[in-house]
């Protein structure tokens, strides 16, 4: 019994926990036949980005307005609170100069009931002042980088007067109303007359002025005190403090970054062309090569087309193997440069855009490719390495960060020793690509797991256009141009920009075949002109060609001042040397170097070559020069043959000696000293120009001018006789 009453003492316990085991399963077998047979997924965040243009003048607000009205409309018809993320985008410097009446219209609108179905962020990638802080305190959250800055609000306000009641009004309410920015913080920014204290009590942290905290120490205990704005300075934050103080809701390096912190897909914070409203388009071509040339041109037909013509949208179709780096460095800087509140870039690719012709490219607001189109690749050798170093520094610096795309997927396309793998982020599932140097520069690079790497080693990265867009680098693909305006909703083509008659006979005169025909026209016609009396056709020519030459070469891009004050300081040590100074000394020779050299570097934009392409140059610029030097040569010797012949060339050359004159000449070595001829009346056998021969009785001798020209046949006397040198004026009352 007692065996008995022991087992049924262990299996009462057991066979309650059966029965609960079963009364489970029953329970949760009913309740999982109760849930419906598909679980709904929850629906994915959508939003939008659109740019804010600084300062927020003139029509801005309005236009911002519509743009956000546009984007609720759409995004409103999906199942998610959208997002709209209004990106501040000042150019480069100082970002103050801000109306107060167009801003505070704006933050008005952003706290309005109509936006409340949707959450707008403000995202600060650059230091924005005055008063467009206004309107990133109205939004729902703040997201900067985290050395970008947010504050002195008060910039845009007169510096000697005292804030007015109504602007202070304005920034009481937006901040009291959003909360972002607490409002002792906020007046701060605007007034420096203001001390911030951040206080903490009893009860937790809070911030106020100098002037409140004693009303607070009545009514809480007051621990520590710190002061987070000065009297006297405008109150600002960086990234950073705001994200330690709670008033920053994320730091994102940039788009793709805040994307995830967003929770949105990575293509989601892509700019709607839609949105805009109406294009006014231009269409200009980027061909062949990238150089000095073509650089400057485009950069002056969009000018021009900027500043004459109401243009709020660039479409540039570039077909182009590349060039030359610092030149499309220029042209890329240039490009990224320009305003995005004002004018929308786009580059279209239908065929390439290899080498640093991708960095022109990539400059602009919107890549489109289509799908076969290659973009990026350069041979090894190509380009020196500190020339590919300077270029990844300014495409990290300025470049991709201006257009919120990855440097080091960007530096690759031209830099063949830059490997770049793709990454995957372990909390949000996102993928990207880096290069090892840019994962460690990411807020938490820890999060990144490198997978597998898209360059190969010592080849710059070429891309088709599919890929491109895979990487992040071109936002659309289309087979067609029409599938492109359809995109960006242009009734029809962009007007098509080209150069002009000005511009094409530029182009025409810096083309080596007619730079060198300048020169050989030119150095002819000063070799005329040295054989003629006086100033006539030949010097009126010669000034014609070089002055040609050197203003096609200054406008294509290759010639400065340094090239055309080499020319005429080695012109003038020649004539020195020929007219003044006896024999070929150090005047000659220099002289004739620096013009060579003028010319040499009137033709490219470098000194010295650091690359193949600029031995090309080089080599080109040798050619030219050495062609047109052999061409002068050539026709001067043909002018001093023939022409002393010719009916109308015989009597303004000068004719060569006779063979009397010849033996003559020969005679001249044997004296060493001329003085005996001194007042002694001879008659020129040579034009003196100033330097020339002149017989006196059976002498022939070699005498100089005191400066004039002295036809043949001319009678002078001898005033000056030292040594070997005769100086010679005309005899007039003899000729007489």
């Amino acid at each position: 019994m007692a065996q008995l009453r022991t087992r049924q003492r262990w299996l009462t316990p057991t066979r309650w926990l059966l029965g609960c085991v079963v009364l489970f399963g029953m329970s949760s077998a009913t309740a999982l036949a109760a849930l419906p047979a598909e679980i709904p997924a929850r629906p994915s965040t959508v939003g939008t980005l659109i740019p804010v243009p600084l300062p927020i003048a003139g029509n801005v607000d309005n236009r911002i307005k519509g743009m956000i009205q546009r984007a609720v409309s759409r995004l409103e018809r999906q199942d998610a609170r959208p997002v709209i993320v209004l990106e501040f985008s000042p150019p480069v410097g100082e970002s103050q100069g801000s109306d107060f009446t167009r801003a505070v219209a704006l933050a008005t609108f952003l706290i309005s009931p109509q936006l409340a179905s949707v959450k707008t962020v403000a995202y600060v990638p650059r230091t924005v002042k005055g008063h467009a802080v206004l309107v990133a305190m109205a939004c729902d959250e703040i997201v900067m980088t985290a050395e970008a800055e947010l504050g002195e609000a008060g910039l845009d306000e007169p510096a000697e007067q005292p804030i007015s009641p109504v602007v202070r009004s304005g920034y009481r309410q937006i901040a009291d109303r959003r909360r972002t920015i607490p409002v002792p913080l906020a007046l701060g920014m605007l007034d420096k007359r203001l001390e911030v204290l951040k206080v903490e009590t009893d009860i937790g942290i809070e911030y106020l002025l100098r002037d409140d905290l004693a009303a607070l120490a009545e009514r809480r205990t007051i621990e520590s005190e710190a002061v987070l704005s000065p009297a006297g300075e405008l109150a600002r934050l960086s990234g950073r403090e705001g994200r330690d103080l709670g008033f920053v809701k994320y730091l994102a390096a940039d788009r793709n970054a805040l994307a995830r912190e967003l929770g949105l897909p990575a293509d989601a914070l892509r700019e709607d062309p839609s949105l805009g409203g109406a294009w006014r388009p231009i269409r200009v071509k980027l061909e062949g090569k990238v150089n000095p040339a073509s650089a400057s041109q485009l950069r002056s037909l969009i000018d021009t087309q900027l500043r004459t013509e109401d243009v709020n949208f660039v479409l540039l179709e570039i077909d182009s193997a590349g060039g030359s780096l610092s030149d499309s460095m220029v042209l890329a800087n240039y490009l990224a440069g320009l305003d995005r509140g004002r004018v929308r870039t786009v580059a279209y690719v239908p065929k390439q855009a290899r080498g640093d012709a991708s960095l022109v490219a990539l400059a602009c607001d919107h890549l489109v490719m289509r799908p076969e189109a290659i973009l990026g690749g350069l041979e090894k050798d190509g380009l020196a390495e500190d020339e590919i170093a300077a270029a990844r520094e300014s495409i990290r610096e300025s470049l991709a960060p201006l257009k919120s795309r990855s440097w080091s997927t960007v530096a690759a396309l031209t830099d063949p020793s830059l490997a770049v793998f793709r990454f995957e982020h372990q909390r949000t599932g996102q993928v990207a690509y880096f290069s090892d140097q840019e994962r460690d520069e990411q807020p938490e690079p820890e999060r990144w797991t490198r997978g597998a790497e898209i360059t190969q080693p010592e080849v710059a990265l070429e891309l088709d256009g599919a890929k491109a867009k895979q990487f992040g680098l071109a936002w659309e693909t289309v087979e067609q141009f029409a599938e492109l305006r359809q995109l960006y909703g242009l009734k029809q083509d962009p007007r098509l920009v080209e150069v002009g008659w000005a511009e094409f006979l530029i182009r025409a005169l810096a083309r080596p075949e007619i730079a060198m025909l300048l020169l050989v026209l030119g150095g002819v016609a000063i070799y005329a002109e040295l054989q003629m009396p006086g100033i006539g056709i030949g010097g009126f020519v010669a000034c014609v060609c070089f002055m040609l030459f050197f203003w096609s070469k200054a406008l294509y891009g290759t010639a400065g001042w340094l090239e055309v004050m080499l020319f005429l300081g080695g012109f003038c040590f020649l004539l020195l040397e020929i007219f003044i100074l006896p024999g070929f000394g150090i005047f000659g020779l220099g002289g004739g170097m620096m013009i060579v050299a003028s010319l040499i570097l009137a033709s490219q934009t470098f000194i010295l070559p650091h690359n193949a392409t600029q031995l090309g140059e080089l080599r080109n610029s040798l050619i030219v020069v050495g062609a047109a030097g052999v061409g002068i040569i050539a026709l001067g010797m043909v002018m001093r043959h023939y022409l002393p012949h010719a009916p109308l060339f015989n009597r303004i050359l000068l004719q060569p000696p006779t063979p009397e004159d010849r033996s003559a000449q020969a005679d001249d070595g044997q004296h060493d000293d001329w003085s005996h001829l001194l007042g002694k009346t001879g008659v020129t056998s040579t034009q003196l120009t100033p330097g020339g021969k002149a017989r006196f009785g059976s002498e022939l001798v070699n005498v100089l001018t005191g400066g004039e020209v002295i036809p043949p046949d001319t009678t002078v006397v001898v005033v000056q006789a030292r040594g070997n040198r005769v100086i010679v004026q005309t005899n007039e009352p003899e000729s007489a």
